[in-house]
């Protein structure tokens, strides 16, 4: 079973790429740093708090595991 500290840093990690990845999504769309800035900040908490739910679901499923 994954520990909840592996399970937060591959969030935090994970998130990294993303806010990286989606300030410059948002800078080509909007032309404009501090805007894609933003929009990266809002997915990035909204997105590390799914991925958290998510992981921990997973870590309690059984299904499709060996040993």
């Amino acid at each position: 079973m994954e520990t909840r500290r592996r399970s937060l840093v591959k969030a935090v990690i994970w998130n990294v790429i993303g806010i990286v990845s989606m300030t410059l999504v948002g800078l080509l769309a909007t032309g404009s740093a501090s805007l894609g800035g933003k929009m990266a900040l809002i997915n990035t908490v909204i997105g590390f708090g799914c991925y958290l739910i998510y992981e921990r679901v997973w870590s309690n499923i059984h299904w499709g595991r060996r040993g």
